[in-house]
């Protein structure tokens, strides 16, 4: 008896057991993120959610969002398909287009950086209300808009002006596409904006052919012979910038088979170097990609004169994002480049190793006048 019942427990513990890994697992297999860490799209007894795993630096809170049929700030409970929006960087603008949605577009802190033909002339035509700074947004203008839905940016954890917005019975949901690390991570929020307006499908699709665009072009130049050595960032006073070893733009230099200076140097952000330093290990570098917002050689060259001093500058392979820009001065590279790791991936080939793509003209970068 005791056997029997010893038996009927432990069949019944690993049934339960098995129960839940399936339930865990179908939850894992439900979700369509690949290469994001920031965000995830779920099933969960019934209900879809999107859970918001990293939108500050150097914070580990998140956000869990209901996605149904009503609206309510306080329960994170968000209405779709979302039909009123205001959001909050620009790199959120070709999402919204892309996905057809960009008439829900109603608010805007600093219109001014919005660099898309297409949303410019809903700037134009009072369709899209200015609501100032991002920090120090009009909080009245947007309330007046009533928009179903706002998608919070911010650098810090100090969210007192959108839990104001919320008091108001508007939700809030933060996005933090920036804080990706890859390439096709920051482009996967697509999906973000998809599971917003019930529109994962199309995000799905949209960004498949991003990461096969990206992919076949990382794999053209992966056993490309040319490997030219290069060098990237500014300099800010006495500090040049430049991107560290596991940071999201050393990963493009990495794919485009480009030998970076500090390929080899730890950190996501950027390393923090004086001149000399900088000098000493890039003064032969073949390119310097990226070399701040400097439009002319003069213009680097009246900033710093021993900038004469690098290859690069002397064989006219220093390229800028300065020259592209929308009509009221936005950078395209910072508005669209997030969704367009293909473009960013294919420019740097196309400058180092142009025969590997004949056909294709620069996007982002151009070499500075």
């Amino acid at each position: 008896m005791k056997n029997y019942l010893l038996l009927s427990v432990l069949t019944c513990f690993l049934f339960q057991c098995k129960q839940k890994t399936k339930n865990n697992s179908q939850l894992t297999l439900n979700s369509s993120i690949k290469y994001a860490k920031g965000f995830d799209i779920i099933d969960e007894n019934g209900e879809k959610k999107l859970v918001i795993k990293k939108v500050f630096q150097n914070s580990d809170q998140q956000f869990t969002y209901v996605l149904s049929s009503e609206s309510d700030a306080q329960q994170n409970k968000i209405k779709i398909p979302v039909e009123t929006i205001v959001v909050t960087s620009t790199t959120h603008i070709p999402m919204l287009e892309s996905l057809n949605v960009e008439t829900s577009l109603v608010g805007f802190p600093h219109t001014k950086y919005i660099s898309s033909h297409k949303t410019r002339n809903r700037i134009k035509n009072g369709e899209i209300i200015e609501l100032g700074l991002e920090q120090d947004m009009n909080t009245e203008k947007l309330i007046d808009l009533q928009p179903q839905l706002v998608i919070g940016f911010s650098l810090h954890p100090n969210t007192k002006l959108y839990n104001n917005i919320k008091k108001t019975g508007i939700p809030v949901v933060f996005n933090g596409d920036w804080l990706e690390e890859t390439p096709l991570g920051r482009a996967e929020w697509i999906k973000f904006f998809g599971a917003l307006y019930d529109k994962e499908k199309e995000a799905d699709s949209i960004f498949s052919a991003i990461e096969n665009e990206y992919l076949r072009v990382k794999s053209l130049v992966k056993n490309s012979a040319n490997i030219p050595t290069v060098i990237s960032g500014s300099m800010f006073k006495d500090i040049w910038n430049v991107p560290a070893g596991e940071s999201y733009f050393a990963n493009f230099l990495r794919d485009a088979n480009l030998d970076y200076a500090w390929k080899e140097s730890k950190g996501t952000g950027s390393l923090q170097l004086n001149f000399e330093n900088v000098l000493e290990k890039g003064k032969n570098a073949q390119y310097w990609l990226n070399c701040g917002l400097y439009e002319t050689k003069d213009q680097l060259s009246v900033s710093n004169p021993h900038f004469k001093e690098f290859l690069s500058f002397n064989t006219d392979n220093v390229y800028t994002i300065a020259h592209k820009r929308g009509e009221t001065g936005g950078l395209m590279y910072f508005e669209l480049s997030p969704m367009r790791p293909d473009l960013i991936l294919k420019d740097f080939i196309k400058i180092t190793n142009p025969s590997l793509l004949p056909n294709y003209e620069l996007t982002f970068f151009g070499k500075l006048k």
